[in-house]
């Protein structure tokens, strides 16, 4: 249990982190983030292209959130949950924005 104003049992940011990983990984592998912005018409190879981009980017946030996930759930630190968590959130908003200027 962490110490802090508000103790928090780890199981809360351990989930939490799942979710944004899953999220992430639908979005990029699964076409979510292809389907959410590019089908509005226009040919999927343009759109697609872009996309590409996008992914490329927001998966820098992804593996950096991979490996602050992995080091938090190794030694349970509360500052490295908090990290891992903002770095997928991170992640999400990369592929998000992107994906609204691609389209």
């Amino acid at each position: 249990m962490f110490r802090g104003p508000i103790p928090l049992p780890p199981a809360l940011p351990a989930a939490v982190m799942v979710l944004l990983a899953a999220l992430w990984g639908l979005s990029v592998y699964a076409g979510w983030g292809l389907e959410a912005f590019c089908a509005s018409g226009e040919p999927a190879d343009d759109c697609g292209g872009r996309m590409a981009l996008v992914t490329a980017v927001s998966s820098l946030f992804a593996v950096v959130a991979t490996a602050l996930t992995i080091g938090a759930w190794l030694t349970w630190r509360a500052r490295l949950l908090v990290y891992a968590i903002a770095a997928w959130m991170g992640a999400e908003g990369v592929l998000f924005v992107g994906g609204l200027v691609a389209q």
